[in-house]
């Protein structure tokens, strides 16, 4: 049993195969049928190691990682052209990874920001960053001054920072 006691009864009925439903996740599970006490099923090694769920021993909660497989793959179009209009084929440079590596150049209807000299700037909120977040943050930072997208300040502030999780489903 579950405190280390053998069952009084000692012996197992049957074994089924129940369909459970946890946190969203549907698992089809064969329990071996007996007198337990009060404990209304245990999920046992096998499963554990099957489903791999995350165990909050102190809270008692159990969650699943979420698991993201390809549902289907296709091989890259070698000639992206192919479904394009012919009107558009001369603008089709703009899409590619050259071409997006630059800013495009001045032109007369570049819009100036004027600034107020001498005025008091004031400091954004700062928001705390993982390991992650701030290696990918100095990552972006150093691709974006590799390509002269933006250079580097001498402002006494800057601009604050805040990752949110891409939502992952059917719209992305």
């Amino acid at each position: 049993m579950l405190d280390g006691t053998i069952s009084q009864t000692g012996c197992i009925w049957h074994q089924v195969q129940l369909a459970v439903l946890a946190n969203g996740h549907s698992h089809n599970v064969p329990f071996l049928v007996c007198p337990i006490g009060n404990t209304p099923a245990i999920l046992g090694m096998t499963w554990l190691t099957t489903e791999a769920p995350l165990i909050d021993w102190q809270q008692g909660l159990v969650t699943f990682p979420d698991q993201i497989q390809i549902a289907s793959e296709e091989e890259a179009d070698q000639d992206p052209l192919a479904n394009l209009p012919n009107q558009y084929h001369e603008f089709a440079k703009v899409f590619g990874e050259e071409e997006f590596k630059v800013l495009p150049p001045h032109r007369e209807y570049d819009i100036a920001i004027d600034l107020v000299l001498d005025a008091k700037l004031s400091p954004g909120p700062i928001y705390g960053m993982t390991d992650a977040e701030s290696k990918a943050l100095k990552q972006h930072i150093d691709e974006e001054l590799a390509t002269g997208k933006i250079h580097p300040s001498t402002s006494s502030t800057g601009t604050p920072v805040m990752f949110v999780k891409r939502q992952m489903g059917p719209s992305g």
